[in-house]
């Protein structure tokens, strides 16, 4: 065996699985989804009697020592009619939920990189500063040849939202893109 460079179990156990998960408060199917894992191969690991290894070791770890993380990642209740993902390359980056009638906007920072969030430091952004966004996820209203652009993704006029819907907000410099749910 060589020099140890981290300190951390070789294997878990089946009790130490059932142990951390019900630590969580978790499902066995809550948990498979946490670990993306199967249902069954939770199962199969609280119930075996062989030493569990790999990855989901390093995992039960941290989340037995820090149980909190998992507010970190849980995804809001939807209570707004729209949601918006705001993502970099397959990562979220901000939750933005939407009552467009009531004009109320919440949101759910994932990264701490300010560069990285769809309102920078902004925590509590208005409908305006929401529009904002939106705009800068799109083509400037004042570019040359709107009119051809417009007709070529199939809008009728100008309107952020519309090309967002069209576009996912993709800009050609930058990997940040934008998932709509309704």
């Amino acid at each position: 065996m060589g020099i140890r460079k981290y300190i951390m179990s070789d294997h878990a156990t089946a009790d130490d699985v059932k142990r951390i998960r019900k630590q969580l408060r978790l499902t066995q199917k809550e948990f498979a989804v946490l670990v993306d894992s199967s249902q069954s191969s939770v199962e199969r690991w609280e119930t075996s009697d062989a030493p569990i290894s790999g990855p989901l070791v390093l995992l039960l770890g941290l989340l037995e020592r820090h149980p909190e993380y998992l507010q970190e990642l849980e995804v809001p209740v939807k209570v707004y009619p729209l949601r918006l993902w705001y993502m970099h390359k397959q990562t979220v980056c901000t939750l933005i939920d939407v009552d467009e009638m009531s004009r109320r906007v919440q949101i759910k920072n994932y990264t701490d990189n300010l560069m990285f969030r769809a309102f920078g430091i902004i925590e509590q952004p208005d409908y305006e500063q929401y529009m904002e966004f939106l705009q800068s996820r799109c083509f400037p209203e004042s570019r040359d040849k709107m009119k051809l652009i417009l007709q070529d993704l199939g809008l009728p006029f100008y309107d952020p939202f519309m090309i967002i819907e069209k576009t996912e907000g993709r800009m050609a410099e930058d990997d940040f893109w934008i998932k709509i749910e309704r």
